[in-house]
């Protein structure tokens, strides 16, 4: 309906026809008059969890539907298709506190189906609509508002980058009003602390799309961290924010986008590429390399014989190289689990082994270690370091041996101790008690038949 054809029907309710046409087209389907103003600048941007009352009628009236009868805020994502267009465009224009009337024609609303039975076919709908608070989209998994982005310009497509995906994006770095880096670069997605770009960058990338353009602010866990960053003279526990556009992308090929030949092909290489991060002592991005060639390779089936020798091999050293960097970053667990899992493609491997043991060693478990070390020293006699570590093994085994004794030796000392007091307590009340069961003198004991 026309903003023309709304004015014909006006006369059945009060429709101010002087309100602010909100299409892109011009085209009067959503017109908004403002009942209230709102306060400050800022406005909702695409992505922003709005909270809004509203109150919903007919051009006849007839109200269908009410948040404020239910005394309870209405809730969502804006321009994630949540709601009608005319809302995605109306409450995009809102302030804080204001209060607005938006007339949304059928093709802004429920169209020519309309939502029976309170809104029939082709109805143009009338909502009073005030909004109370918006607040950027958390992309932490945790939703713990370590990651929030605004998207100032949407993209295009449905597509987004992922882990591995080649990207080039403008950002600008800012800390306390400063902009503290301004660059565009190219870069994988998992290489950018390479770069100085923290890891909430990257991870806020993988929600993108293809010339998306949003401020992105990071708490210190996703951004510098309790270190900072000297490169850019940021202190640490410091919170930031990024403009961050994301220009164009490639995304890596996932698992199921690759066949056997490009897994054994590509395999290598990013096993190499591990390598060189560990040398570096960037154990966590070495870990990320490794942890690809095992989800390349973990189902694959129905391999020739020279394959699966290749496969075997690369998932071998993949878990080592793994259980190597979890040690280094202290994760025992971990580490634990990817020896075993070596382990299972080789049962007797001297570094699965030496490493399975060196994990337990750290979880205090000194008599698997010693056990795991003695196995190394049998298989591999020239193994100086398992040597090193049973003997190691052996004098932590007797010092919690002594411990125990010392500990267990005064428990049962309290417990005799306990014991003699009881005895002679018990003792004390035999030698109280009067002859002949008489009471004593002052006895509460109740005289039987004076």
């Amino acid at each position: 309906m026309t903003a023309e054809e709304v004015k014909r029907e006006e006369g059945q309710q009060e429709i101010s026809m002087e309100g602010e046409d909100l299409t892109p087209k011009k085209d009067g389907g959503v017109l908004k008059v403002i009942k209230k103003e709102g306060t400050g600048n800022e406005t909702p941007m695409t992505g922003d969890k709005v909270s809004v009352h509203y109150v919903g009628t007919l051009l006849d009236g007839t109200k269908f539907d009410s948040s404020r009868d239910r005394d309870e805020h209405f809730t969502f994502d804006l321009g994630k298709g949540q709601v009608i267009k005319a809302w995605d465009l109306g409450v995009a224009t809102m302030k804080i506190g204001e209060v607005c009337q938006l007339i949304c024609s059928p093709e802004y609303a429920y169209g020519a189906a309309g939502s029976p039975p309170k809104i029939p076919p082709n109805s143009t709908l009338v909502f009073e609509v005030e909004l109370f608070q918006f607040k950027g989209e958390d992309l932490s998994d945790k939703e713990d508002g370590g990651i929030i982005r605004r998207i100032l310009t949407k993209g295009e497509g449905y597509t987004k980058p992922n882990e591995g995906a080649t990207v080039e994006v403008s950002l600008e770095g800012e800390w306390q009003g400063k902009v503290f880096d301004r660059r565009e670069l190219t870069f994988e997605v998992g290489d950018g602390v390479d770069l100085g770009i923290p890891k909430g960058i990257e991870k806020a990338l993988q929600s993108m799309e293809k010339g998306e353009e949003s401020i992105i602010k990071l708490s210190p866990s996703f951004g510098f961290g309790s270190e900072g960053s000297s490169q850019f003279n940021i202190p640490p526990g410091a919170e930031l924010s990024y403009k961050v556009k994301l220009i164009t992308f490639e995304k890596a090929k996932e698992s199921w986008e690759m066949n056997t030949e490009e897994k054994l092909e590509q395999g290598p290489i990013v096993k190499e590429k591990g390598t060189q991060y560990f040398k570096e002592g960037k154990y966590r991005q070495a870990a990320q390399q490794y942890k690809k060639i095992i989800s390349w390779l973990d189902h694959e089936s129905g391999l020739s014989e020279q394959d699966e020798q290749k496969a075997r091999a690369l998932q071998l050293a993949a878990h080592l190289n793994l259980a190597a960097c979890f040690i280094k970053i202290q994760d025992h667990v971990q580490a634990l689990e990817n020896c075993n899992k070596a382990l299972e493609l080789d049962d007797s491997n001297e570094k699965a082994l030496f490493r399975r043991s060196e994990a337990l060693f750290a979880l205090k478990e000194f008599k698997d270690a010693r056990d795991g070390f003695q196995k190394v020293v049998q298989l591999y006699p020239d193994n100086k370091a398992a040597r090193v570590q049973v003997t190691a093994c052996q004098r932590l085994l007797r010092e919690q041996h002594e411990k125990d004794k010392r500990l267990y030796a005064n428990m049962f000392s309290k417990f005799a101790e306990q014991d003699v007091k009881k005895e002679a307590t018990e003792k004390g009340k035999e030698e109280k008690k009067p002859e002949n069961g008489q009471p004593e003198e002052g006895s509460m004991e109740v005289e039987q038949n004076p």
